[in-house]
C-alpha cells in the first residue's frame, strides 16, 4: 500500500532562476521484516524543469525534536551486518545490501542513481566534524549534515536520470529512505539542495522542511505521552 505524501514547499531564494525548484515530497509504504511492522518513506526533489540536476544536500537536520536515533538500517557495514537495528548502521547508499533481503529495510542517503557499488555518493564533512563518518544509525543533531555526487558527469541527480526501479521520476530526484517504526511520527527534518539547470553550471540553492508522517495534533500526541507514562508504572 502506498501513500503520497506532498508537501507544496517554496525554494527559500529570491532569484527568479530558483523557481525550478516545487517542493520536497516522500512516498510511504509499509512493509515487515523479523517480525518489526515498519513504514518506509522515500524523499524525493520536485523541479519543473526537464533536465534539472542535484549535485548536493545539506543542512539536514531535525527541527521538532532532539530525537534523531529512530531510523532502523540492515546494510552491508561492518558495524551492521545485514541486522535490522538502531543501534548501528550506515547511510551510505553503496552499502545496501541484497535487492530482496536488506534494502527494502534499510535507510539510505542519496543523490539519485541506484543503491549499490556503483552510487557515487559521498558524505560531505560535516559528517566527520560530527564525531565520525555517516557510518553511523542516527543523525548528527544539530550539524546539520550533507551528502553530495562525488561524480557529477554521471548526472544521476537529474530528474527522470536512471532505469527500472531506481530511476528518478521524470519531475523529482530522489534523497533518500528512511525506515521507522509503523504508525510513529519521525519527525520535521529541514534540507537545503544545491543544483543546476543542466545546461550551466551556475548552482542555485533551495531549502525548506518535510515531514515523515503526519503531525500529530496537540490532543493525540498528549494522549500518546499519557499511554506511554501508564505503560511504564505498570511495567
Amino acid at each position: 500500500m502506498k501513500f503520497a505524501a506532498a508537501f507544496a514547499l517554496a525554494a527559500a531564494v529570491t532569484s527568479a532562476s530558483s523557481a525550478t525548484f516545487v517542493q520536497f515530497y516522500t512516498v510511504k509504504t509499509q512493509t515487515a521484516t523479523a517480525g518489526v511492522n515498519l513504514d518506509v518513506y522515500t524523499l524525493f526533489a520536485r523541479f519543473n524543469g526537464s533536465t534539472d540536476t542535484i549535485v548536493n544536500a545539506f543542512n539536514f537536520n531535525r527541527v521538532d525534536s532532539n530525537t534523531t536515533n529512530i531510523f532502523y538500517h540492515k546494510d552491508n557495514s561492518d558495524s551492521n551486518g545485514g541486522v535490522l537495528m538502531k543501534e548501528f548502521g550506515t547511510w551510505s547508499p553503496s552499502q545496501t545490501g541484497s535487492a530482496a533481503a536488506n534494502r527494502p529495510f534499510d535507510s539510505w542517503l542519496t543523490i539519485g542513481g541506484s543503491t549499490g557499488g556503483t552510487n557515487s555518493t559521498n558524505a560531505d564533512p560535516s559528517w566527520p566534524a560530527a564525531g565520525g563518518s555517516w557510518a553511523r544509525p542516527d543523525v548528527p543533531n544539530g550539524v546539520n549534515v550533507g551528502w553530495f555526487n562525488s561524480n557529477p558527469p554521471n548526472l544521476q541527480g537529474r530528474v527522470g536520470a536512471g532505469s527500472g526501479t531506481a530511476a528518478n521520476p521524470a519531475d523529482a530526484v530522489r534523497l533518500g529512505q528512511f525506515v521507522i517504526d509503523r504508525d510513529t511520527f519521525g519527525g520535521t527534518w529541514n534540507l537545503k539542495i544545491g543544483y543546476t539547470d543542466g545546461v550551466s553550471t551556475s548552482v542555485q540553492f533551495a531549502e525548506n522542511t518535510f515531514n515523515l508522517g503526519v503531525i500529530p495534533a496537540p490532543g493525540a500526541a498528549a494522549l500518546l505521552g499519557l499511554a506511554g507514562l501508564a505503560g511504564r508504572r505498570r511495567r
